[in-house]
């Protein structure tokens, strides 16, 4: 390190202890030691400048490739300059009060605006990928709205590398799959992001050809390498991918071995399924000599070879007994299509009815939960939920929001929101909120009507409205803008109960004026998108 940096060097590192600790070099300990610091930095500065020697210009960077996407009209392009302006750090951060928060809004402008197809206006991309970058969750649609223009400008701003990242491949184009003398060059001198990129697009297109490509470098590839490439087959995955997913259940590495034992398991006629078929078909009888036919499960004694190869984990978690971990997991990964034979040809529903004996009950409901969910069974699903009316609306086997919201991931969208808002209508929003979030958007007329009869609900009984403040972000977003006109009555102060919280009524006007303003701006934002 030559003399000018180390100096430079110290003055910072006595600036990050202090000089109460480390006194400014040429100086003494007392008041004034900040103030030398000070003047010794200022010093430094100036000779660093100083010193340094002209230097001939730097080539000019190539131009950036032209976005041959349309121009947003100029209304929305307004819009997205007023969203980009209210993010934290670009003069935000006033009390917002019955003003709408633009900058939720914008993930839900830039996914209309991709669908739409339009391109981001040249000047407002840096705006936009600061944005990106303080939000991991706006990054994906962000950089497919700001197109190759934002990968040429993150080479030149390390600020933006992220979007390099964050885009397959640093933005590299991805060769035409048919074009098999491109694709094999890329696949095989590519960097590891290039790959994953590539082998996704086949994938979508033409899942055997992916499948192909992966095959022909998989024994040399490092083992997070194959893990990474392995969990692009669950795109198009199918029975012709079989073979190869049984030759990784013998890889070295446990995860692979373990992403493709699930992958197989979610192909109900896979060798691997029928094989978890038996195992865990012989776990679990109805048992026919007691007065009302009972469930009996006889859980393995042992995690065999052939188990462990096919996926079991042999290693129970803390606080779990092996044997019950071991037998979740066979019945995770059996169809669900070999219970009704198995258990008297009784129906999903009829099964989940029987008692079962020895409090495997949960054990085994919970592994049927996990099991819809992995072959996406909506029969299944729909009798794990059961009715959204039911006590503590569990179901028999959903015990616990997070499970209830992955089955009713497997239902088709009209339906899950019709039970989320059977669920609101009996138990109202206090556990409504991850269920919610599985909806999809705008909410349906039936869940958008459930969530403002229980807010009014709340409001009515003059509890304080931060308590609902999730949802009501939640409803800010997802309620369907045409529910903005049944609101205007909620916008008025109301009359406050004898046992109301002080000034609750205040809040919740000022709370439903914010949602319908809000309803109205997004109305008025997918309005502008679709005006030429």
């Amino acid at each position: 390190m030559n003399t000018a940096s180390s100096a430079w060097e110290d003055l910072v590192t006595t600036a990050l202890l202090g000089t109460e600790r480390r006194t400014p070099p040429g100086s003494v300990p007392g008041r004034e030691a900040p103030v030398a610091l000070l003047d010794a930095a200022a010093v430094e500065t100036v000779r660093r400048r100083a010193g340094l020697r002209p230097a001939r210009a730097a080539e000019r960077p190539e131009p950036a490739s032209e976005d041959p996407r349309p121009h947003l009209p100029a209304a929305a392009a307004r819009r997205l300059a007023l969203l980009l302006a209210d993010r934290p750090g670009a003069g935000a951060g006033r009390s917002r009060g019955t003003a709408p928060d633009l900058m939720e809004l914008l993930p839900q402008w830039l996914a209309r605006a991709n669908t739409r197809g339009f391109a981001a206006p040249p000047e407002m991309l840096p705006a936009l990928l600061d944005a990106a970058r303080g939000r991991t969750d706006l990054r994906p649609a962000a950089l497919t709205f700001a197109g190759p223009r934002a990968m040429w400008l993150a080479r030149l701003n390390p600020d933006w590398r992220f979007a390099l990242r964050a885009a397959p491949g640093g933005g590299a184009a991805v060769p035409d799959p048919e074009d098999t003398e491109k694709v094999r060059e890329l696949w095989q001198e590519g960097l590891f992001a290039e790959r994953v990129a590539l082998l996704a697009a086949i994938r979508a297109r033409v899942p055997a050809a992916a499948r192909e490509l992966l095959s022909t470098t998989w024994s040399t590839e490092r083992a997070e390498d194959r893990l990474m490439f392995l969990d692009s087959l669950r795109t198009g995955l199918g029975p012709d991918d079989e073979p190869f997913l049984e030759q990784a259940l013998t890889d070295r590495s446990r995860n692979v071995r373990a992403t493709a034992a699930e992958l197989l398991s979610a192909l109900p006629g896979s060798a691997l399924a029928g094989r978890m078929a038996v195992r865990a078909g012989a776990c679990v009888t109805v048992d026919r000599m007691r007065e009302i036919p009972t469930i009996a499960v006889e859980a393995p004694h042992e995690c065999d070879p052939s188990m462990e190869r096919d996926g079991v984990v042999t290693k129970a978690p803390a606080g779990r007994g092996e044997r019950s971990w071991w037998f979740g997991q066979l019945v995770e990964a059996a169809p669900l299509g070999t219970w009704p034979g198995r258990l008297g040809g009784r129906t999903p529903q009829e099964i989940l009815a029987l008692p079962v004996a020895d409090d495997w009950q949960g054990e085994l409901h919970a592994a049927w939960c996990r099991a819809a969910v992995r072959q996406r069974d909506a029969e299944w699903a729909r009798a794990l939920l059961g009715t959204p009316s039911a006590p503590e609306a569990g179901g028999p086997g959903a015990v616990s929001l997070a499970e209830r919201a992955k089955l009713l991931g497997t239902l088709g969208s009209a339906e899950r929101a019709e039970w989320v808002a059977g669920f609101i209508a009996a138990h109202g929003l206090s556990e409504a909120f991850q269920l919610l979030g599985v909806c999809a958007v705008p909410w349906a007329e039936p869940l958008g009507r459930a969530v403002v009869d229980a807010l009014n609900i709340a409001r009515d009984a003059g509890s304080y409205p931060w308590s609902f403040s999730g949802v009501m972000g939640l409803a800010e977003r997802c309620l369907d803008p045409g529910e903005a006109s049944r609101l205007d009555g909620l916008m008025a102060v109301p009359d406050e109960p004898e046992d109301a919280s002080p000034g609750a009524g205040g809040y919740w006007a000022e709370a439903f004026q914010r949602l319908v303003t809000t309803l109205r701006l997004r109305a008025a934002m997918a309005k502008e998108l679709e005006t030429p």
